[in-house]
């Protein structure tokens, strides 16, 4: 039986990453509670393009904020079994308050979830930087890694397990919102 890593390699995975979320609307984004639990959600995924970072918006004062402030492992995966699409992603979560990005970001769908809308001084944005993808080809019924589908991570980045996280990110520019 082939191993994964015996696949072919993607010319590039951040492409091939973003081809295989582009039309999902939903991801389920995994946590680690206080107690070491595993916990899933559903995240609407914002549109614009994978560019080796995953965005959501999410309250800055929520369970799922605590959880990554606590842990900032995180997974998040796709699915459409109409496309036969099956995507996993793991990486380092981090809560941001940038008012730009989240202007880009916000679709008028998202006041279903945030009704006081994109003005709401609990919004903050959900940055996961991806440590690992891989996905389900189903010609090969395998699941593929993508190599390196994320932007560079330095190494002062890197967190060990039971390391608590820097401080929540704020913008140097134009100061953190709420």
């Amino acid at each position: 039986m082939a191993k994964d890593n015996d696949a072919p390699k993607p010319k590039d995975p951040v492409k091939k990453l973003r081809k295989l979320i582009r039309d999902s609307r939903v991801a389920m984004l995994t946590t680690v509670g206080s107690d070491g639990s595993l916990r899933s959600r559903p995240m609407a995924t914002p549109d614009g393009g994978f560019d080796g970072e995953l965005w959501f918006i999410t309250r800055f004062h929520s369970p799922k904020s605590e959880e990554v402030q606590e842990n900032q492992r995180v997974n998040v995966t796709y699915a459409s079994r109409k496309n036969d699409r099956y995507v996993s992603v793991s990486g380092t979560a981090t809560l941001v308050r940038d008012p730009e990005k989240l202007k880009e970001l916000w679709r008028g769908a998202m006041k279903r979830w945030f009704p006081e809308g994109k003005k709401d001084p609990d919004l903050a944005l959900l940055k996961v930087t991806v440590d690992r993808a891989e996905y389900w080809d189903a010609n090969e019924n395998r699941m593929v890694d993508l190599p390196r589908a994320s932007a560079p991570v330095k190494e002062k980045e890197k967190r060990g397990p039971g390391r608590r996280p820097d401080p929540v990110e704020a913008p140097t520019q134009g100061g953190a919102m709420g």
